[in-house]
């Protein structure tokens, strides 16, 4: 099968990023083969290699939003923390990484498209983000806000000192005592309520 082929093949899969398993059973090729396709397909521009064993296939620059699903998968994951808060207009300066929260384990991941720093959360505190029409997932500001909070009390002391954020007027505080509700009483929700009060001046 020559690359045109195969290119419209894995681009009309749908999702915009495929696995060399995915590859190979569309193809109809061995594992190795696909893997040998899609190194060729990626050097020839048509496709563009995200990490070890995952393609971007869609048209365009990688998103790296609606990538962030297949790289925490099979766990799922939301944009959060200092990217949420940058993209959602609280915090001025970029990120250089991509902050993300997860039910998987705590890492950080390397790709094309950036460095992921994944972060775990509770199966209870997983929610708090908008669907966008790209299919990326997306924090709420006040989500974002609470997630630095929630965070800044593990080993890596990551969140620990968060830069100073400009929330808008329209920044509902009253979610963050409902997120609070959803920790079990104990001393991460006192931890937790403390760094609120203290992010919110």
């Amino acid at each position: 099968m020559n690359a045109a082929r195969a290119y419209a093949r894995l681009s009309s899969f749908g999702p915009p990023v495929v696995r060399t398993s995915e590859a190979a059973a569309l193809l109809g090729l061995s594992a190795v083969s696909a893997a040998q396709s899609l190194r060729r397909l990626s050097a020839s521009g048509l496709l563009k290699p995200l990490r070890h064993g995952l393609f971007w296939v869609a048209a365009g620059p990688i998103d790296p939003w609606v990538a962030l699903g297949y790289i925490a998968a099979p766990y799922p994951a939301y944009a959060s923390l200092y990217s949420a808060l940058y993209l959602r207009g609280a915090l001025s300066q970029l990120p250089v990484v991509h902050y993300a929260v997860t039910l998987g384990r705590s890492q950080r991941v390397a790709t094309s498209a950036g460095d992921f720093s994944l972060h775990h959360v509770a199966p209870e505190l997983f929610d708090g983000f908008e669907s966008l029409p790209s299919g990326a997932r997306l924090a709420t500001l006040e989500k974002a806000f609470f997630d630095v909070a929630y965070l800044a009390g593990t080993r890596s002391r990551l969140f620990s000192r968060p830069p100073e954020l400009d929330l808008p007027k329209g920044f509902q505080s009253a979610q963050l005592r409902l997120w609070l509700r959803r920790i079990p009483n104990g001393p991460r929700r006192v931890q937790t309520e403390r760094r609120l009060a203290a992010m919110l001046g």
